[in-house]
């Protein structure tokens, strides 16, 4: 009776050891701080390279943009580079009111769901809003709102081959801003986005 015990005791602590894998950034939907989406798995059967990632975090930028209706204005953030990662980082320039920001969040959310990401995360703070989601490659992807109201969308490579990384080839549709950082705030009005903002 007493091997049995210690059997059973030794199976439900490794079931419990092991039920802490899922969730690859030990992050739960609806935390009000969900953190970053970064990987530390490598590309999935993949011999990709920084800059290959850097093209595809673009991609996967470029396409949430478009999909925002009406569009919003976005210049290039800075890109950063880890041993093995690489981070896009896009802002927007559009002024998005409090009273639209959940429509914003909302659009966005949709269209990762629709192109089968998996959302890991949201934080649901009034001013300081976000969605944190993955892709089935393990790319990374948010967009929140911080100081100002300004929207800003990231994208986080999974640990990749290093190698040089070039700037984007994506164009902004409003001022590049080059060479300045930090970029100013919001400052392009949307009769949509905007309506509302003082």
């Amino acid at each position: 009776m007493k091997r049995r015990f210690q059997t059973v005791a030794v199976a439900l602590a490794f079931g419990f050891a092991l039920s802490g894998c899922g969730n690859d950034s030990g992050q739960s939907s609806g935390s009000a701080s969900a953190g970053t989406t970064k990987s530390t798995k490598s590309a999935k059967g993949s011999n990709m390279n920084m800059q290959e990632a850097a093209e595809r975090s673009d991609s996967m930028l470029d396409a949430v943009l478009k999909a925002i209706d009406p569009e919003v204005q976005w210049a290039h953030g800075p890109t950063t580079t880890g041993s093995c990662d690489v981070t896009r980082r896009r802002t927007v320039m559009t002024i998005v009111s409090a009273e639209r920001r959940q429509g914003f969040l909302d659009q966005v959310e949709k269209f990762w769901r629709e192109s089968d990401y998996r959302i890991k995360g949201k934080n649901k703070d009034e001013e300081f809003p976000a969605i944190y989601a993955q892709t089935k490659a393990g790319f990374g992807i948010s967009v929140s709102f911080r100081g100002r109201g300004q929207a800003f969308f990231e994208a986080d490579s999974p640990c990749v081959k290093e190698s040089k990384v070039a700037d984007s080839a994506s164009k902004p549709n409003g001022p590049a801003y080059e060479g300045v950082y930090p970029l100013p705030g919001p400052n392009v009005r949307s009769d949509y986005w905007s309506a509302g903002a003082a």
